[in-house]
């Protein structure tokens, strides 16, 4: 078995908990910002003194209104300054908060309040009210349903007006670092979910050490600001946040996605964090913009230009006439990619998923630099990350201080560490199955380099066996054809059949400028694009490109090009935008039979 450590930087007392950063720093340094608030076009500040005063109001409310340590209280909200707010109120009155996506089911959301035995939830709207009030008479624990988009968050603090300064000092400090924090229910992509109970330590240890260690020039930067989009009921967005308020980033929510790029430019970040999904649609976006503008060519010569650059960076630096040539770029085509994303943004981090080698490089040739990282919700989000001084593009990184990982015999990973949980909630059998000898099981394959960085091959539930007895991995498949601007999804299937197939969705975003540049009508529909021989021949290129990364028996040989999407409302992806395979192989396994008749 392969192991790479990297030992810790910082020694956490056992009284460590979330709740010291945002009280100390109230105290020692109150008119500093540590929040910027949208209202209206422009962003607001938000002081270290008036961010504790926020909280402790609505902590003396939840108080008042019975919350007592150890209590789980549910939070259902899209990502904005109260999900922050609520998160850290619960934490200072001793509760674990729980989160739900606000895009969550009735059923998903009965399952995880009753599951977690919720005395309380927050939620963002009437209509999330509505979705949990359905089955309010079978969730026996819940007492409270507070709308935070009215005037629930007020009246609760002023319920507290009786309660004291000292109460809830003295609730803040009783919690240790061993206790409780939060229990975020995975995504479900094979069953039911499962609640990860993650402890105070789990978070603070991670992110004092990735401060310290991993992402030092990434949070430390001058003036260093970051705008989080993704949903905080997930695990990564969840410790960036805590990573802002351990180190004095700047901390802003952008709720709504289609308002991202105007959010980003009044924001100016210095640092994101997203999926690849996302990097691969600015690359797309870009692209399709130049070749409709005539400037195609322009564009690919650039984007070859950007991974050139990048590649010498590795390689003892850039030549003359490539430095020349990038600069020139660099006017025409880089500085407009950059001010997209609000112009000073130098990192990002991505998670999630697998980031395409050449599309590292071409961000980083850009101008900013994609820190590719590990992890699941059962380490606390990351385990492994690339460093803006040791980056390896193409894999994802070393541990994280304090953090071992292994590659087991079978080729599983496995991870021990400050960040990794310590059960699953009520599922004793489940744990057991993960937890051994602090070791956690991922499920996922990867391999250890001679230097320690990691790099992930697949995961062993996905592992495809065709009837020749041929192991196919397919996420390595999957990941180069969605990096096709036409592509939106992909499902690489074969598993007890004679030879690998792939189901594909065409993305209708990236269909608009294509049927405007290639003179097919704008009312064209994806049933209708998808027999057109032009649109044909682009997915015939994409398989060709992903087969040609693996042997002939693994490779792609049918295909099937359907005419919906494959979306998170259909119950056919998660909200961390990963596949649920065995949904869409029960929902679609027609087309899947077709694909072997």
């Amino acid at each position: 078995m392969r192991e790479s450590s990297v030992p810790a930087l910082v020694e956490l007392p056992d009284s460590a908990n979330l709740t010291d950063a945002p009280f100390a720093r109230a105290a020692e340094q109150p008119g500093r910002a540590v929040i910027r608030r949208q209202e209206g076009s422009t962003w607001r500040d938000v002081t270290a003194k008036e961010f504790r005063d926020d909280l402790v109001r609505l902590a003396k409310g939840l108080v008042a209104a019975g919350v007592e340590p150890g209590d789980r209280v549910a939070l259902m909200s899209r990502t904005r300054y109260e999900w922050t707010l609520i998160d850290y109120a619960i934490w200072t009155v001793g509760g674990v908060t729980v989160p739900i996506y606000e895009t969550s089911s009735a059923e998903q959301a009965e399952w995880i309040i009753g599951d977690s035995g919720a005395k309380a939830v927050f939620v963002e709207t009437e209509a999330h009210a509505a979705t949990v009030g359905s089955s309010r008479d079978r969730l026996a624990a819940l007492a409270h349903v507070w709308i935070i988009d009215g005037d629930d968050l007020a009246g609760l603090g002023d319920q507290g007006g009786d309660v004291g300064d000292e109460v809830i000092d003295e609730r803040r400090r009783a919690r240790a670092g061993a206790d409780l924090a939060t229990i975020i229910y995975t995504s479900g992509t094979t069953g039911r979910p499962k609640g990860c109970e993650l402890t105070h330590a789990n978070f603070v240890g991670t992110a004092r050490n990735a401060i310290e260690g991993a992402l030092t020039e990434v949070v430390q930067a001058r003036d260093g600001s970051t705008l989080l989009f993704l949903p905080l009921a997930h695990v990564f967005a969840r410790f960036i946040q805590v990573l802002c308020v351990e180190s004095g980033v700047v901390l802003g929510h952008s709720p709504d996605v289609t308002n991202l790029v105007d959010d980003l430019g009044g924001y100016r970040p210095t640092f994101l964090l997203a999926v690849p999904r996302v990097f691969e649609k600015v690359y797309n976006g870009a692209e399709q913009k130049a070749s409709a503008a005539g400037k195609g060519k322009i564009f690919h010569a650039a984007a070859d230009t950007a991974v050139a650059y990048s590649r010498a960076l590795d390689d003892g630096g850039p030549g003359l006439a490539l430095k020349l040539k990038h600069g020139v770029f660099d006017k025409l085509v880089y500085g407009k990619l950059r001010a997209a994303v609000g112009g000073q943004v130098g990192y990002a981090v991505s998670g999630g998923a697998a980031l395409g080698e050449r599309l590292g490089h071409f961000f980083r040739g850009v101008g900013i630099t994609i820190l590719e990282g590990y992890g699941l919700t059962e380490t606390t989000a990351p385990a492994t990350v690339n460093t803006p001084s040791k980056i390896r593009i193409g894999t994802v990184g070393k541990p994280l201080p304090g953090v071992t990982v292994a590659v087991a015999e079978d080729g599983e990973i496995l991870i021990k560490g400050v960040n990794v949980f310590q059960r699953y909630w009520h599922n004793e059998t489940a744990s057991d199955e993960s937890l051994d000898g602090g070791w956690f099981h991922t499920g996922d394959l990867g391999s250890l380099d001679a230097d320690g960085y990691l790099s992930i091959t697949g995961r062993k539930k996905e592992i495809l066996v065709t009837a020749g007895g041929k192991n196919v991995a397919p996420a390595p498949l999957e990941d180069r054809l969605r990096a096709h601007p036409l592509i939106s999804q992909c499902l690489v299937v074969g598993d007890g059949r004679p030879f690998i197939s792939c189901l594909i969705t065409l993305d209708p975003e990236a269909l608009v400028p294509w049927k405007a540049q290639n003179g097919r009508p704008e009312g064209m529909t994806v049933a209708e694009l998808r027999e057109d021989p032009d649109i044909i021949k682009e997915i015939e290129a994409a398989v060709a490109a992903a087969n040609s990364s693996v042997s002939r028996a693994e490779s792609i040989k049918k295909y099937r090009i359907l005419d919906v999407d494959f979306t998170e409302a259909a119950g056919h992806m998660t909200p961390s935008l990963k596949v649920k395979r065995h949904t869409i192989a029960k929902d679609f396994a027609a087309e899947i039979e077709a694909l072997y008749s």
